[in-house]
């Protein structure tokens, strides 16, 4: 399944400034409503985190965390996972809990 990008900066910085965040040692998630039929995601990660080599295992990590999810998330929402220092050593599925718990929170998945 392909997943929607999230790519230009306006997206981005309108996810952070008015979408609900979600903080977590290993993940933040901003959630926000848009007006499209289709969820769209966004991942970043910041040269603090290390290497490319290990910024991209970031992002494959989170993205993996995220498929799993994605069947249960409705339609029409941003959101925006930003990768933090724990999230190096992290797990797909251990990413996974804390992404559905950090969702449930911003209201995105309904329990």
């Amino acid at each position: 399944m392909k997943l929607a990008a999230i790519k230009s900066n306006k997206d981005f910085r309108t996810a952070y400034y008015r979408g609900k965040s979600q903080v977590h040692p290993a993940l933040v998630t901003y959630a926000r409503r848009n007006r499209l039929k289709q969820t769209r995601i966004g991942i970043t990660t910041g040269k603090k985190l290390g290497t490319a080599v290990e910024r991209n295992r970031c992002r494959r990590v989170i993205r993996e965390a995220y498929r799993g999810l994605a069947s249960e998330v409705p339609a029409g929402w941003d959101l925006v996972f930003v990768a933090r220092g724990r999230t190096l050593a992290a797990k797909s599925t251990e990413l996974k809990k804390i992404m559905e718990k950090q969702l449930k929170k911003a209201g995105v998945l309904v329990e």
